[in-house]
Parts: C-alpha cells; structure tokens; sequence
C-alpha cells in the first residue's frame, strides 16, 4: 500500500507529474458530471423511479441546508450538494479492486478544505459587504481580531486532518486485514468501511454548512430560512 504521504505518478504533462489521486478525481468528476446529466435530461411531472430518487436526495440536501444555516438552500445547494456527493463517491471508491479513495491523501482533502475556505470569503462578503465580513472579525471586541483570524485557518485545518484521517485509516485497516486474512474475512469491515465513508461526508459537509453559516449575516429576515 502506497504512503498517504507519496502519491503514484500516472503519466507525466511536460513537467507536470499527474498523481493516481487526481486521476480518480477527474474519474469521479466525470462519473458524477455524466450521471447528473443523464439523470436530469428527461425531467417529468409524472416522475420516474430515479427521478423520484433524485428529488428526494436534493430535497434533503435542502432540508439540511436550511436546518443548518437558517438560509433559503437555492444559493448554496449546489457547493453543499456537489461537496456532499464527490465526497461521498471519492470515500466509496475504495470497493473498486486497485484503487485508493484520493480523499485518503492529504492533497485532496486540502483542495477541499480550501474550496470550503474560499467558499466561507464568498458568501460572507456576498451577504455582508467586504466591510461588513471584515468587521466580524472584531467581534465581540477587537481584542479578538487575531484570535478570529487564526480561527478562520484552524477550522479549515481541521476540516482537512479529520477527513485525510478518518479515510486513511480505514483504507489501512482493510488492507492490513486483507492481506493478513484474506478475501473474505474483511468483508464486514468493507462494510463497516462504507459507513465511515458516508458519515465522514457528512461530517464534512455539515461543518462547511456550519462554517459558511457562520459567515452569513444574521440579521436577516428571520421568514428567510422558511423559504424553498
């Protein structure tokens, strides 16, 4: 099993080494990009099974959105959705024979703490103005100005490390047990493996919700959450 560390060079572009992880990313990226398009382009009043499928999972993407930040979802479901799902997908990928989750190496997981990042400056100034974001960082006090601005940094850290480190370990477990055990024996931790995978996007996305929240204003129309 490859260091979490080191990643395994595809091919290279001039000089430019493209790594194993980014090449199941793009993977991913195609497989949910393609599978979104086909799973929408015949949209009916009289929905199909998969449609209904489909409206349910953005419905409770919805439901959680506005549960969580108290914000109308439409403006933010599409980073909280695809965040969700890409995470979700990278975690599972882990079932296809020979290939490694690249949210189990730390590049990956910092490209999405920093999407999430960035995310948090774009909707805090969009709600708030740049003045209005930049004032939050004095409060309650200005005393708390560098406190608040190493907060910012910290929790998107810790966004990373906890993601790189709950997928390496079970992509760790699995293998060690398969390797020592066989092919059957690890089956229920494959398992077990799946539910991390999907609780640890959860995870993730919840506290991106939580974060972005954070940075909108509060002072709006409190009707505003109630919103479809």
């Amino acid at each position: 099993m490859n260091s979490p560390l080191t990643a395994k060079v595809v091919f290279t572009v001039g000089p430019v080494a493209v790594t194993e992880p980014v090449v199941v990313t793009w993977g991913l990226m195609a497989f949910l990009g393609l599978g979104g398009w086909i799973a929408t382009r015949s949209l009916s009043l009289k929905p199909s099974t998969l449609q209904t499928i489909i409206e349910l999972i953005v419905g409770t993407i919805e439901e959680q959105i506005r549960g969580t930040m108290r914000v109308a979802p439409a403006p933010y479901l599409a980073m909280v959705g695809s965040l969700f799902l890409f995470i979700l997908a990278a975690n599972w990928c882990s079932l296809i024979p020979g290939v490694e989750p690249p949210t189990a190496h730390i590049e990956t997981d910092a490209a999405l703490g920093l999407i999430v990042f960035f995310a948090i400056l774009y909707f805090g100034i969009r709600a708030r103005g740049l003045v209005g974001y930049l004032r939050t960082f004095a409060e309650p006090t200005f005393i708390m100005i560098p406190l608040n601005i190493v907060e910012t940094f910290t929790r998107t850290f810790s966004l990373i490390v906890r993601l790189f480190g709950n997928v390496m370990s079970g992509v760790f477990v699995v293998g060690i047990v398969l390797s020592l055990a066989g092919l059957l024996v690890p089956i229920p931790l494959m398992a077990l493996d799946l539910l991390t995978g999907a609780v640890q996007a959860y995870i993730f996305t919840v506290l991106a919700m939580v974060f972005i929240g954070s940075a909108l204003n509060e002072g709006r129309a409190p009707t505003e959450g109630k919103r479809s």
